[in-house]
């Protein structure tokens, strides 16, 4: 279930129908002379909006190896539990490849 903010708030109407505008208008027809190109992509970050699909389960880890991520990382466990999961995955898929 997502969370929803209290800040969110329905579009209007007239936004509705300013937002369909946009949609409709052909790419050729957008003035685009005052946005500036983007030359240095440094600051860039991949994935940043990237959320793979997660599946929940059931699954039974020794509590030391579970005490271990939770102090090290105790907001974010789980995910550091994922992380090392998929590390394993790479170097065996680079073995057998």
């Amino acid at each position: 279930m997502k969370k929803t903010s209290s800040s969110v708030r329905r579009m209007t109407a007239e936004q509705r129908r300013e937002l369909k505008a946009l949609v409709d208008l052909p790419d050729n027809s957008i003035d685009v002379r005052e946005i500036p190109e983007v030359l240095d992509w440094s600051d860039a970050k991949r994935g940043l909006f990237y959320r793979p699909v997660k599946q929940q389960i059931t699954l039974r880890i020794d509590s030391d190896v579970v005490a271990w991520f939770r102090s090290n990382a105790p907001k974010g466990y789980q995910t550091n539990i994922n992380r090392a999961l998929r590390e394993y995955v790479k170097r065996h898929e680079r073995q057998a490849g």
